[in-house]
């Protein structure tokens, strides 16, 4: 399904030998990337998209400067398959990975199998741009596999922290569990710290080293933080100073969490001091990465995209222990309501995007790949993309998009409570899957943001329209199917 790796590099030597720039604006040299992608981050996680208790000035800033999206989705509510999407810019379905690697739930179904890596043959964005003389670099959480699948085999030419699993054992130096065991949370590449040190920091501090290196040539660096992701550890200070916020604000005049489904409940309120000090700390990482651009010099030539890989974790199967909320939108990580899926995105393209601008145009995880080859003056390539399509219209709001239906595929149980499932969304209109009994919902979102009235009964073939959609688009891209559990019958 994925192009061969040599093929594409043979193919495209003696094009990006002579590359191209932007047409629309003049540019000393092609523009960097930094790519800021946060883990677990929701839709209203930051002051720009609603929060009151959460403090981010620095996102906020960043969103000044560029364009919100209010309508970006990623392509998976968990994060491996949302994260091999913006690597490849093709579906997680086309790819067979379609949970986050290690996940293997069971229940009425036998979840579909899946890859438990991306695969060396798929090209990613870093290998696109490497061979237009880019020098990426990535930071962070890679949860993609193990050795050998891991940034350094896949177009990045340097790798910190990226591993094959999906949290750390500890925020906190050396970076363990409690007991200093070793365990395979443990994150790799970061010795040389002390007592005290936050991952956040530290992997913003190794962000800044590869800026400073590469700050001569055209470059990507993909920082993807482990934060606001599981363990949830602030440091004391920030913990402390959220408590005190949370102590002066006025009693709750609704309920803190809905059920959801019958199995599962939804947090309503933001109201976690320690989560609080980990959106913070996330927050200042990006000042200091805005900050040295600046004071290299290169603020003007670097294009910025801030992002998360899935919903923030509002809903959990049994407890109401979640840390967040995505209200007004329903449920939250791990399920296919918009709670699930909706994420902030922000892009700051200097010269080109127009500054405090606003975009309700309906994009996807998928389409950062062939975003950037046209950002950076390259030919697009839709024989590996090919489930993205290029934002540049949208950003430089000279054009639409040539697509008209988004889709979700979630043939696995979750932690959360969520079921097996697919999606598909065609204007304003959603519809949701459930595998196990073939039942579908209806959602017109653009009345009914938060999913509250199925409307598949008084639409019944608007809705028989929408699953025949989703079918036939899953045997388009082979998707993987559940099967059913004989044991639990």
């Amino acid at each position: 399904m994925a192009l061969d790796r040599r093929a594409f590099l043979g193919s495209v030597g003696a094009a990006t030998a002579a590359m191209m720039f932007p047409s629309c604006r003049p540019v000393r040299r092609p523009p960097n990337f930094v790519f800021l992608l946060i883990d677990d981050l929701g839709w209203v996680d930051t002051g720009t998209y609603g929060s009151t208790f959460y403090e981010t000035p620095n996102v906020d800033a960043l969103a000044s400067s560029g364009m919100r999206f209010t309508a970006a989705y990623a392509a998976s509510p968990v994060c491996s398959p949302t994260r091999a999407s913006i690597l490849t810019g093709q579906h997680p379905a086309r790819l067979d990975i379609t949970d986050w690697i290690g996940g293997s739930q069971r229940g009425m179904l036998l979840p579909a199998e899946y890859a438990h890596q991306l695969p060396l043959a798929a090209v990613t964005i870093a290998e696109a741009l490497g061979q237009a003389g880019y020098v990426s670099g990535f930071v962070g959480k890679w949860h993609l596999g193990d050795d050998p699948y891991l940034p350094q085999q896949q177009g990045f030419a340097l790798n910190v922290a990226g591993h094959g699993a999906g949290q750390p054992a500890s925020y906190f130096y050396p970076y363990r569990d409690r007991d200093g065991r070793s365990t395979r949370w443990d994150v790799p590449d970061l010795a040389g710290g002390s007592d005290g040190e936050y991952l956040t920091d530290r992997l913003t501090d190794e962000a800044l080293r590869f800026l400073e290196a590469r700050q001569n040539d055209p470059f990507l660096l993909y920082l993807a933080h482990y934060a606001v992701h599981t363990p949830i550890e602030s440091k004391q200070e920030l913990t402390e100073r959220y408590r005190a916020k949370l102590e002066s604000l006025p009693p709750l005049a609704s309920p803190a969490v809905v059920e959801e489904h019958g199995r599962a409940f939804t947090r309503q309120v933001q109201d976690n001091p320690a989560y609080a000090g980990m959106i913070q700390s996330v927050d200042e990482s990006v000042g200091r990465v805005l900050e040295k651009l600046d004071d290299l010099g290169i603020a003007d030539d670097t294009i910025v995209i801030f992002m998360s890989d899935n919903g923030g974790l509002s809903t959990l199967a049994g407890t109401h222990n979640a840390p967040t909320t995505n209200v007004p939108l329903r449920a939250g990580k791990g399920w296919l309501y918009e709670g699930g899926i909706r994420e902030p995105l922000l892009v700051r393209w200097p010269g080109i995007v127009e500054q405090g601008s606003v975009c309700s145009v309906p994009v996807t995880s998928s389409d950062f790949f062939p975003t950037m080859l046209e950002m950076a003056g390259l030919p697009l390539q839709p024989g590996l993309h090919r489930d993205g399509v290029s934002l540049v219209p949208l950003l430089s709001q000279r054009g639409v998009l040539d697509r008209d239906a988004l889709y979700w595929h979630f043939p696995h149980y979750h932690g959360s409570g969520s079921r097996p499932s697919g999606a598909v969304r065609v204007g304003d209109y959603k519809l949701i899957e459930w595998f196990e009994d073939g039942a579908v919902e209806l959602y017109d979102l653009a009345t009914d943001l938060g999913e509250t009235t199925d409307l598949s009964e008084r639409m019944p073939e608007w809705a028989a329209a929408l699953k025949a959609r989703l079918t036939a688009w899953r045997e388009e891209v082979g998707a993987n199917m559940t099967r059913p559990n004989t044991e639990s019958q």
